[in-house]
């Protein structure tokens, strides 16, 4: 009975060691744990070592968390990234990395990263289609732009149009001149896209607010003249009056007489010069030898140019020509000879400066 109750004893004090054990291996465990989850956080919460000058990240569409991680270590972005995707994990970010050009910054810390690579917010770049520019030089920007995908570099004018919806519409003149700020990866089509939506909305306000008795049938005669309206000029206060003048050889019947319509029928033959013989000879858009508004809009016109053509100044002018100031400005005359008295003078300071 001794022995038995020794024995039992003995089992009592080790099961006793063995809890004793299995508390400080657990309380090891929690501490241990604890510690790791302290560095972790503040891993996590300190600015990145590796960032010492602004850098782009790109994140490729399709790319997992892991690659992403793995892409971030590589560059020495972050040291840890399985504590980064843990992190991703318990946040719910793991599948909400956003594909594009993101712009490293000093300052950042793993987890301000992770939050700018799930926010969505790329690395924007800008594109300018310049006020009386043609739908060639449009293109041409296009095409050598370092961000663009120029899918539609190489197609014709035609195929470009019909991609766009617009199946049979002349692409001159259909796209608004501005500066537009997109992620790289954007394709040429798209942005076309935004450009023609922003010409159909600023030409129908223009022409939603027009003057009563303007000898416009559409928006769209608006829009061929106020390119024209936009190749006559670079001075904003100048366009109504030049519109006025336009509008008023329109109302009698009188040819337009624009040399930048006998240019853009002209195409590859400018050289620069305009002769006599280019003013006699016949195309669609020659207005010395052709009455009314030419088939198209022949550049980009801007917001002022599209104003100037529904809202012109008239003045009773019928007649302009540059004065050779230098400034761009023009003289406007009611009558031939004045007209004729103001080119005279041109001539003269120009063979002055000469």
């Amino acid at each position: 009975m001794m022995a038995a109750g020794a024995l039992a004893k003995a089992k009592q004090a080790q099961g006793r060691v063995l809890v004793r054990v299995l508390l400080a291996l657990i309380a090891l465990a929690v501490l241990a744990g604890a510690l790791a989850a302290w560095w972790a956080q503040r891993w996590l919460t300190t600015p990145i070592a590796g960032i010492r000058e602004a850098t782009v990240f790109e994140v490729p569409r399709g790319a997992t968390l892991r690659s992403v991680a793995d892409a971030l270590q590589a560059r020495g972005l972050i040291a840890h990234p399985q504590i980064w995707r843990a992190a991703a994990r318990v946040r719910g970010q793991s599948a909400a990395l956003k594909a594009g050009e993101y712009a490293i910054t000093p300052g950042l810390t793993p987890l301000t990263l992770l939050d700018l690579l799930t926010s969505g917010q790329v690395v924007l770049y800008s594109i300018t289609f310049i006020e009386g520019s043609t739908f060639a030089d449009v293109r041409n920007v296009l095409a050598t732009h370092d961000a663009v995908d120029a899918q539609y570099a190489q197609r014709s004018a035609e195929e470009v149009m019909t991609a766009l919806g617009a199946a049979g519409v002349h692409p001159e003149g259909q796209f608004f001149p501005d500066t537009y700020r997109f992620p790289r990866g954007t394709t040429d089509l798209e942005l076309l896209a935004i450009a023609r939506r922003r010409m159909q909305t600023e030409l129908q306000a223009a022409w939603d607010a027009r003057a009563e008795d303007l000898p416009l049938a559409s928006a769209y005669e608006a829009l061929i003249l106020a390119s024209i309206i936009e190749k006559e000029t670079a001075l904003d206060r100048e366009r109504a009056a030049i519109a006025g003048v336009f509008v008023e050889r329109l109302r009698r019947g009188m040819r337009l007489q624009t040399d930048p319509t006998v240019i853009y029928g002209m195409m590859d033959r400018y050289d620069g010069n305009i002769r006599r013989a280019d003013l006699l000879r016949d195309t669609p858009y020659n207005t010395y030898t052709r009455s009314g508004l030419p088939p198209t809009p022949i550049a980009l016109p801007g917001r002022e140019s599209l104003r100037a053509a529904t809202q012109p100044e008239i003045t009773g002018a019928l007649f302009f020509v540059a004065t050779g100031e230098g400034d761009g400005s023009h003289y406007f005359s009611k009558t031939l000879a004045e007209h004729n008295a103001a080119v005279k003078r041109y001539l003269q300071k120009l063979r002055e400066q000469r």
